[in-house]
């Protein structure tokens, strides 16, 4: 094995623990664009999903098929036929879609079914169920246009879905549903999707798309949408809003012309809303052309794409009882080195209120804790600790400015650290070194001189 190998992965692995603790058991619906599976990439796509599952993750998967669907047409001389944003249906084009869906729905089955050694899929047991778990109705005629064939969800089977997933299995939605007298409906993957995430109040609705995500230059300018996002398709270096809160996700799609086509900006957007307005918590448009962007999206920080949610995920607030057990997840690895000085359990239970921590999407990446020495108007920062996956990005000075309010408040003039390590890093923050001697009397008798900690003062104004 490469010498390099264990000094990258075990970190690397360790990083991913929380997001693999908070996911278990939670539900996630992904919607899969055909132009993913006419890439050549359903492959590595359905060995991510089968990671995910056996990290047990409960998940529904819907699959699009437009370009599958645009090739049988082509085959039978037929063009397809748009308006207003959907394909007017008719009975070839109907026949064309049953067969799309057909096909597909062989070819991600005998995906899942793969089980080759020393590979992803060895091991692997999934079953996949599909069904007609999804009721339709007619589109009809609008503005004098009949869309025919062309449909719209009226009833998701969330309970039977449930019952499916609950057990252990995959279930495959196709875009296809039925209506009450036995009719046949071509739907969309996204409203599927949508629907079925909002029936099942899933936990997240990810978009694996041929999009990158939403642009940050969109977002500052909307006006400029169709010319920046047929741009982004070809320049990578082009930045993407990591999230976006869900009242500015409408703000920005009031304000962007209707979506004609799956590139246009506002084409996911517009159910990444409807979905987070129905109850979804967060909504995620990844690009397939990454290889692995989903589980870089779930089992990392920052993610691959542009994530969607009811409020900001990432939270600085004080601590409760509930964070104990990810404050020493986070400072274990600190102790262990020296850096900080070992606390146990109980130590932090009983002083749980003096923490303050920074969350994300349920891990905690920060954390700080306050001592006040009210007889001395000062007070100790102690085990301020930021997560290495994420450090460099400003969550130190957040959480020290935090603390920083916390003793203004209790009306103490001056805040003190202790440090072997990170001396000039506080320097840098206004900190200026004294004699461990200027200690308050108090922390003075529980200082440990054999350890050498440089005692940094600041002056809080």
């Amino acid at each position: 094995m490469d010498l390099v190998f264990p000094h990258t992965f075990v970190p690397w692995f360790r990083s991913v623990a929380p997001h693999i603790h908070a996911h278990r058991g939670k539900t996630f619906v992904v919607g899969l664009s055909g132009e993913l599976i006419a890439a050549g990439k359903l492959e590595n796509f359905v060995q991510d999903l089968a990671l995910m599952q056996a990290m047990g993750i409960k998940i529904v998967l819907a699959h699009g098929f437009r370009p599958q669907l645009e090739e049988q047409l082509r085959l039978k001389g037929q063009a397809s036929r748009f308006s207003h944003g959907m394909r007017i249906t008719d009975p070839i084009a109907l026949d064309c879609a049953q067969e799309a869906a057909g096909q597909l729905r062989y070819e991600i089955e005998a995906a899942f079914s793969l089980g080759l050694p020393n590979t992803p899929m060895a091991g692997a047991s999934i079953s996949v169920i599909s069904g007609n778990f999804v009721t339709a109705r007619p589109v009809g005629i609008v503005d004098g246009v009949d869309f025919m064939h062309t449909g719209l969800v009226r009833k998701i089977d969330a309970v039977a879905i449930r019952r499916a997933i609950d057990t252990g299995a995959l279930v495959m939605l196709s875009p296809f549903g039925f209506s009450h007298t036995g009719e046949a409906f071509n739907l969309t993957m996204e409203d599927v999707a949508t629907s079925a995430a909002i029936a099942l109040q899933a936990d997240k609705l990810i978009f694996v798309t041929e999009v990158r995500g939403v642009l940050q230059a969109i977002v500052q300018d909307p006006s400029r949408a169709q010319e920046l996002a047929g741009a982004a398709q070809h320049d990578t270096d082009a930045e993407i809003d990591q999230e976006l809160a869900l009242a500015d996700a409408r703000k920005l799609l009031a304000a962007l012309p209707s979506p004609q086509q799956p590139t246009d900006t506002a084409f996911y957007l517009q159910h990444a809303v409807k979905a987070c307005e129905g109850g979804v918590e967060r909504v995620h448009i990844l690009p397939f052309s990454v290889d692995g962007a989903l589980l870089m999206e779930v089992f990392t920080h920052d993610g691959v794409g542009t994530m969607i949610v009811d409020e900001k995920l990432e939270s600085l607030r004080e601590a409760t009882p509930d964070d104990v057990g990810g404050i020493l997840q986070l400072i274990e690895p600190f102790e262990q080195d020296g850096t900080l000085v070992k606390r146990s359990r109980t130590e932090i239970e009983r002083d749980v209120a003096q923490y303050t921590v920074i969350e994300h999407d349920g891990v905690i990446f920060g954390c700080a804790a306050l001592y006040p020495f009210p007889e001395a108007s000062t007070a100790e920062m102690a085990a301020l600790t930021i997560s290495p996956s994420v450090q460099g990005q400003g969550d130190g000075e957040r959480i020290l400015k935090r603390i920083e309010q916390r003793a203004r408040a209790m009306g103490l003039s001056t805040l003190f650290v202790l440090t072997t390590r990170t001396m000039h890093w506080f320097i840098k923050r206004g900190f200026a070194p004294v004699d461990p001697n200027w200690l308050p009397e108090a922390r003075k008798r529980n200082y440990k001189w054999d350890r050498r900690s440089q005692v940094l003062v600041k002056h809080l104004k």
